[in-house]
């Protein structure tokens, strides 16, 4: 009998000629094997992960005032009013900014269009100190302990008086953010569900089904939150069609990276709603004790507007403002004309016949 042919080895020479594979043929190959994309996806969620903790945790974990708009009423202007304001800026790290009003009222007014954050008023008989729970539990909390600890030392009697409660279903004031967090999560993980298994749909029909999970995505959210735990009592209609709109802006963000540079559409997707908009939002920790870059982008992007919108419309109400709803304009705006313009780029559609049918079609 004769031997048989030993195995060949990894180094065994191999195709027509017998040759070895270059370095060049074997990334080729490892290119268009399976394990290209998921070693790519394996170095992508670690460092995901890594980006995530990090962002959350530089944004929450520390928590330092930086320009927090205080009101002080001028008359009756006492030293003692003086000295308090200046011993609670020392004691704030120089991070209040003042602004004068003449009456108590125009004060108020600022404090309802969200202009300040307390008002500073002195008289004779000590200081009084409001602050608005409702504009930021942490930074109420953080005026009110330094206001008392202030007057302690000056021996000024200081009355602290919340204005702004939240309500007591929401002692922290997390509910909204986390209401806007699930419209933004759902909102992309909607148009990729769409993408994944709807994917002839052309681009009107996708964009009306988007529209249509987030009124209803929305429509749930807002009921379980308020109709059903009770948590928060929210101006319905108001709360719900932002809680969509943001919903909507989420999605069409996705579906026009999507268009754009394809299936790794959810890397820039998840950069700019979850690693960069939501510690940014203002929800968790209030801008004013955000690093202050973050504070200021926060409010250009889709969590941080949506945050702002919802916020005014429970606690402030009669005092909304267009900006935040400018700012979910606009990237849904953007969204659907990126979609639009290069739909034929798009990985859906029914319009996309595929080659080897169009040469049939040709060749009868």
């Amino acid at each position: 009998m004769s031997e048989p042919a030993p195995a060949a080895g990894p180094d065994a020479p191999h195709g027509a000629h017998g040759r070895p594979l270059t370095r060049g043929q074997k990334w080729a190959g490892f290119k268009q094997s399976p394990y290209f994309p998921a070693t790519v996806l394996l170095l992508i969620l670690a460092a995901a992960a890594g980006l995530f903790a990090g962002s959350y945790t530089y944004a929450m974990a520390n928590p330092t005032p930086h320009r927090i708009p205080t009101a002080v009423v001028s008359r009756p202007d006492t030293a003692r009013g003086k000295e308090f304001v200046a011993a609670m800026d020392k004691a704030l790290d120089a991070s209040l900014v003042i602004r004068v009003f003449p009456t108590p009222a125009a004060a108020r007014e600022a404090l309802e269009e969200q202009e300040v954050f307390a008002i500073v008023r002195s008289g004779e008989q000590g200081v009084r100190f409001d602050v608005a729970a409702a504009s930021g539990a942490a930074v109420a909390q953080l005026l009110a302990e330094s206001a008392v600890k202030v007057g302690d030392t000056l021996g000024i009697p200081v009355a602290v008086r919340d204005v702004k409660p939240l309500q007591k279903g929401d002692p922290r004031g997390l509910a909204l953010f986390y209401i806007s967090l699930a419209a933004v999560i759902v909102g992309f993980v909607g148009a990729i569900q769409l993408s994944v298994h709807a994917r002839d749909l052309i681009p009107l029909e996708r964009i009306a089904f988007t529209l249509a999970y987030s009124l209803l995505g929305a429509f749930a959210i807002a009921s379980v939150v308020d109709w059903l735990l009770g948590a928060v009592d929210l101006p319905f209609v108001e709360s719900w069609l932002i809680l969509a709109f943001t919903m909507f802006t989420s999605g069409m963000v996705f579906t026009m990276f999507n268009t754009l540079i394809g299936r790794w559409a959810m890397l820039p997707t998840w950069g700019v709603m979850v690693l960069l908009g939501n510690p940014s939002s203002g929800g968790a920790v209030s801008w004013p004790l955000l690093p202050s870059l973050l504070g200021h982008i926060g409010r250009w992007l889709p969590p941080g507007a949506s945050v702002n919108a919802q916020h005014t419309a429970v606690y402030y109400q009669g005092h909304q403002r267009i900006f935040p709803f400018l700012v979910l304009a606009i990237w849904s705006l953007v969204s659907c004309t990126v979609f639009w313009v290069w739909r034929h780029r798009h990985p859906g559609g029914r319009d996309h016949m595929p080659q080897h049918a169009a040469t049939d079609t040709a060749a009868g």
